[in-house]
């Protein structure tokens, strides 16, 4: 049996199939999200990597900013929920996960199994996220992934003291035009979005594993001044921007084996979507 997860993001879409004992055989990315294309080429990328048909798939879970785009999917369930599933897998002993997404930061704490205990997100404006991450690159004219190239490169941090991204994107216009080096201007940007994602850390409370998640993660520049910022190592794995289409996929299994008695084995799929958004509570 197999089991599909789909995160649909603002900015990318994520998949991931696992097999009965839940262990990852397909996964796939696109970089555009919700309303694109994006759900559907990540999927068929996850299926041909799996090597298995959409009729293959037992369940499904759908989360993300786009879960309820997904009219065929079996489940939906809050992203938070789904993150904290995922970084249960990929990091057992992690208690705090930090996670910075295309529109929104958030930090979780979690329990056994990837339970979600206790959250702290900012999704009511762009900085801190991977969105002002990406509008600090367009100024550069350079790609995101060469930020951590840039900050490897720095000598002294250039103060970034707009936290609103189109007031910093102006400051950030300014500070080259002054001759400031775009080494030391991106130093400040990541030391600016490492203060206020420590901050949302602190609301929930650090435990002595921090594990990050999202494609944020693998900026090793940002990702290294966050954990001074919060004193502690950050754990991060290669499928970080994976973890909430892996949390996904392993509700999706849980899902089907609660109910697979119930179900008739011929058939394994449901009629209709399965409403699983109370499952976190108040973690939407």
């Amino acid at each position: 049996m197999f089991f599909l997860g789909i995160d649909i993001g603002s900015t990318a879409s994520k998949c991931v199939v696992v097999n009965s004992e839940g262990e990852i055989v397909g996964k796939g990315l696109y970089g555009s999200g919700a309303g694109t294309n994006g759900p559907k080429t990540a999927i068929g990328a996850a299926l041909a990597e799996a090597g298995i048909l959409i009729e293959d798939i037992a369940y499904s879970c759908a989360t993300g900013y786009g879960r309820n785009l997904l009219d065929w999917a079996d489940m939906t369930l809050s992203e938070l929920s789904c993150h904290a599933k995922g970084a249960g897998m990929l990091f057992p002993t992690a208690k705090t996960v930090i996670d910075i997404g295309g529109q929104d930061a958030k930090v979780l704490r979690i329990g056994e199994g990837g339970r979600l205990e206790n959250f702290a997100m900012n999704d009511k404006c762009a900085a801190g996220t991977g969105r002002f991450l990406d509008v600090m690159a367009s100024v550069f004219q350079c790609k995101v992934s060469d930020l951590q190239d840039y900050d490897a490169q720095s000598t002294k941090v250039a103060s970034i003291s707009s936290t609103c991204t189109v007031f910093a994107e102006s400051e950030v216009i300014s500070k080259l035009a002054g001759g400031e080096k775009i080494a030391d201007i991106v130093a400040g940007i990541h030391e600016s979005v490492a203060e206020r994602t420590a901050g949302l850390a602190k609301r929930v409370g650090i435990g002595p594993e921090v594990a990050m998640t999202g494609g944020v993660a693998l900026n090793e520049g940002l990702r290294d001044r966050l954990a001074r910022k919060i004193g502690h190592p950050i754990l991060v794995s290669r499928l970080a921007q994976f973890n909430g289409a892996l949390g996904a996929a392993l509700t999706a299994r849980e899902t089907y084996m609660k109910k697979a008695p119930a179900l008739d084995v011929d058939e394994p799929r449901r009629e209709g979507p399965v409403c699983c958004e109370g499952c976190a509570g108040d973690a939407r």
